[in-house]
């Protein structure tokens, strides 16, 4: 036999020796994960998740000195007591398991319970980060196979936010919709079950509409975007396409239009407000995604704002609709629970003049409205048409009561 032919019969015969022999049911496991039945709802997430994520700043860099390092400055810098109560660890905590299938953390991260109580004795919570497939976006152990195990190691180490990304399952199973919805049940379920009140996140950029199957998996949010950038484009694409989504957004299921980019440096100070802004209307989760240690005054400015937090936090949970459109401004308005309205101006080109008649929020909003720009801190004298002078891609928020 020829040398070129016995070697491809060799090549051949090992091959079809590494091949394991597998049943009909595991067969059907690879095929499709098992489905799972829908999961109720948690009771979590009234209002818009708040605080803070590692991966816009840090990404891999991140350790567990950095996250108590950012846990101490939400407590110094005020953002815990304006709301901001999540310090969220993203990809790359993750090592090996052990003999008997536990997850454990890696050298950056070592005693993640011991990592938990400081964050809880700081007065906040704490976020972790897994996936549907057997390795995450970055390569780490995710949690395929091993559902339940790891939602009850999350729980005893006190984890309180699980975002749970759908990456690395894209190299187990066909992308499907329905398999995607059978993942993520898995887990929303094994949460339930380990008897832990976790937040429940869910990422994949919104393929299938997740918006309309999402609260069958038991998860609180649910990204509808791809991941965001610092930069205009990115984040006003996320953003003004969360409009179109209103009807699938409320108390304990939100959609997700990403993290915020304010203070990375990435955009000018007028657009970091526009987020701020545009999240707080839609309403949107509000993770932070900078450096807390290092804010300068407009950033922290941005993000304590109090006023405006109020507006994202408000228990109604109504979502902003377009009012109209005023040449590149785009005009939006949210109902709050208090009956009063925030209106909010949005330039999406250069330098631009908007108005507004009162009458056009309703007929109870006439000369004896009260009203106030949310950014300014002042009171707005309701006796002639409202006139805002927006910069390139800024934003101006007013909010109006009916008189007396």
């Amino acid at each position: 036999m020829p040398s070129s032919m016995f070697t491809r019969l060799l090549t051949a015969v090992l091959a079809f020796a590494a091949v394991p022999v597998i049943g009909p049911a595991v067969a059907n496991e690879l095929a499709a994960p098992p489905a799972v039945a829908p999961v109720p709802s948690n009771g979590l997430a009234t209002t818009p998740p708040m605080g803070w994520n590692s991966w816009n700043h840090f990404a891999g860099r991140i350790t567990a000195a950095d996250v108590r390092a950012m846990a101490d400055a939400m407590v110094a810098n005020g953002m815990r007591d304006a709301g901001y109560v999540y310090v969220n660890i993203d990809d790359t905590w993750e090592g090996d398991r052990n003999a008997a299938g536990d997850i454990g953390t890696n050298a950056k991260f070592g005693d993640m319970k011991a990592l938990a109580d400081y964050v809880h004795s700081r007065g906040l919570k704490l976020g972790i980060y897994s996936s549907p497939g057997a390795k995450t976006c970055a390569g780490f152990v995710g949690s395929h196979g091993h559902e339940d195990q790891d939602a009850r190691q999350f729980a005893a180490w006190g984890v309180d936010y699980l975002k749970y990304d759908y990456c690395g399952a894209r190299d187990i199973y066909p992308v499907t919709q329905r398999n995607q919805e059978m993942l993520f049940r898995k887990m929303g379920a094994a949460l339930r079950a380990a008897g832990r009140p976790v937040v429940y996140s869910l990422s994949q950029s919104g393929d299938f509409d997740i918006w309309r199957w999402g609260p069958q998996t038991g998860a609180n949010l649910w990204r509808t975007t791809p991941d965001i950038s610092d930069n205009w484009e990115s984040m006003s694409q996320r953003g003004f396409r969360q409009l179109d989504l209103s009807a699938w957004s409320g108390p304990g299921h939100w959609s997700d239009p990403d993290m915020l980019e304010i203070g990375n440096g990435g955009m000018s100070t007028d657009e970091y407000r526009t987020q701020m802004s545009l999240w707080s209307m839609l309403p949107a989760p509000l993770l932070a995604g900078n450096d807390l240690r290092t804010m300068d005054p407009a950033t922290r400015d941005i993000l304590l704002n109090r006023e405006v937090i109020a507006v994202d936090q408000d228990s109604a949970g109504r979502p902003a609709r377009r009012l109209e459109r005023q040449g590149d401004v785009e005009v939006l308005v949210r109902d709050m629970a208090d009956g009063s309205v925030v209106v909010g101006f949005f330039n999406r080109g250069e330098k631009a003049t908007a108005r507004l008649s009162w009458q056009t929020l309703g007929s109870r909003f006439g000369k004896s409205a009260q009203a106030r720009d949310l950014w300014q801190h002042t009171a707005i004298d309701t006796g002639s048409p409202f006139v805002t002078t927006l910069p390139r891609h800024g934003a101006t928020l007013i909010r109006v009561g009916a008189g007396q």
